[in-house]
């Protein structure tokens, strides 16, 4: 079977800010202020991390989701 219609795909947030005056919608502040960011993650000096210590890269990221 194919896709389903309407359905949303998930966010992913980047990895790092880009620290611009307008945040993009991917913007991990903007995601953590929002409650959207992933379960599992949190952002320290603008840069996305796990709560468990492991190194956040887009691969896992998109494992996650």
């Amino acid at each position: 079977m194919g896709k389903g219609k309407g359905g949303k795909v998930a966010k992913l947030p980047k990895t790092k800010c880009c620290e611009s005056r307008k945040k993009c919608g991917r913007c991990p502040l903007r995601m953590l202020k929002e409650g959207t960011l992933p379960a599992g993650y949190t952002v320290k000096r603008r840069q996305l991390v796990r709560l468990d210590g492991t190194k956040v890269t887009k691969k896992k990221l998109v494992k996650a989701a």
